[in-house]
């Protein structure tokens, strides 16, 4: 179908509409052929029921049946109509009555006449006429009268409420296929809509993806090097000694390890090993310690509040916060102490790393490793700030919703 639709069943509107078109024409012919055969006409009778047939059936012809649909839905067109078939009716009735068949056609055309009234109307003016010919004019008494006048009553009742309720169920059927098609285009719209999120959701997975991979990346792989790089760099300035340099070289082969090992768990998206078997606090406190012996400055670790189970992405954000602030307390700062201090405060947990170093002289951080923290954090719905004051060291706060997980 045009609109896109299926048929489930019988366009009754249709058969309705073309019942309309053919119901005059199966009403006259038998009439005019029962008319012609009948013994008790003479040939000029005869012919003038003919000429009256051919009127009749031109009259239908051109004004129902041949006439545009969009004619029949307009009111003068159809008045004038359905006024020369009632005055058809009765010519013809006059002439033979067997052409009461032929003007039940006018409770069938009634029903196109617009508005209701107007239908109503004709299904009176159509009963009066059949009545009034078959019955002939009520004679002046009570009985008579009443007997015309209930039946004509009855009549436009019965056949008039059918007329009102056609009218009023096709207002409804109409603005039902108004309304189904202003949902289609609806649906239509919103496929498309639903098309265009599907292509800007690829996109925008696509690209935190790639985010997710550098950052990934760059807490891993980038900070494991920078170490490595740092224990060579030791080991090279003291390769004369007979045993300092081993100890360097062990701390940057085990942060090989570990960097390949990082890697491998980014690649699969898994927690950091340190997160694997142990509590946050734990896990902060063994990252403290492995990073206080690799760059010989003493951090002190602090937890306060009830300990609870977080989420694994929250976890992760801050661990991966702590790694990137401690990576750049050892490459940037030059400080003798740093306090790590993680708090548990009921609704939100609160992480702060905060050095006596060289601080930075805008007072804000740039690069990506300090916007790597930021997008972390803001993924599971927190924020960080960052405090720098030159020749006083710098501080990282963030702080995260404290979604608690149950423990398996």
């Amino acid at each position: 179908m045009a609109n896109g639709r299926e048929p489930t069943g019988p366009d009754w509107d249709r058969v309705y509409r073309k019942l309309l078109v053919f119901v005059p024409w199966v009403l006259l012919v038998p009439s005019a052929a029962l008319s012609q055969l009948a013994p008790y006409q003479r040939w000029p009778d005869r012919a003038a029921t003919a000429g009256l047939v051919l009127l009749a059936a031109g009259w239908v012809w051109f004004g129902h049946t041949r006439g545009p649909e969009e004619r029949r839905e307009r009111t003068l067109p159809m008045v004038v109509y359905f006024a020369g078939l009632l005055g058809l009716f009765v010519a013809l009735m006059s002439r033979d009555l067997i052409f009461v068949l032929f003007a039940i056609t006018g409770f069938f055309h009634a029903y196109q006449l617009r508005p209701w009234p107007l239908g109503v109307a004709g299904v009176f003016g159509t009963s009066v006429a059949i009545n009034t010919m078959t019955l002939g004019i009520p004679e002046a008494t009570a009985g008579s009268i009443g007997t015309y006048v209930g039946i004509i009553a009855v009549q436009t009742a019965g056949i008039g409420a059918g007329v009102v309720l056609a009218e009023k169920s096709g207002q409804q059927w109409r603005q039902r296929e108004q309304l189904v098609a202003k949902l289609e285009a609806a649906l239509e719209e919103n496929a498309g809509l639903h098309a265009q999120l599907l292509a800007q959701a690829r996109e925008a997975g696509a690209l935190d993806e790639r985010q997710r991979m550098a950052r990934e990346i760059h807490d891993t792989l980038a900070q494991g090097l920078t170490g490595i790089i740092t224990q060579v760099q030791a080991a090279q300035r003291v390769w004369q000694a007979p045993d300092q340099p081993r100890g360097h070289l062990d701390r940057a082969l085990g942060l090989a390890r570990d960097s390949l090992a990082e890697a491998r768990r980014s690649v699969q998206a898994l927690r950091p090993r340190e997160l694997e078997g142990a509590r946050l606090p734990d896990a902060l406190a063994d990252l403290a310690r492995s990073w206080a012996e690799g760059s010989g400055v003493g951090v002190q670790v602090e937890v306060t509040g009830d300990r609870v189970p977080l989420s694994p992405a929250i976890e992760v954000a801050l661990f991966r916060v702590t790694q990137e602030a401690l990576t750049n307390v050892a490459k940037h700062a030059g400080a003798a102490r740093v306090g790590l201090t993680l708090s548990y405060l009921g609704d939100v947990v609160l992480l702060d790393i905060r050095d006596d170093g060289r601080g930075m002289a805008d007072g804000r951080g740039r690069g990506f490793g300090l916007n790597s923290m930021t997008q972390r954090i803001r993924s599971v719905g927190g924020t960080v700030e960052i405090e720098s004051t030159p020749g006083e060291g710098t501080a990282v706060s963030a702080s995260v919703p404290a979604i608690v997980v149950e423990e398996s």
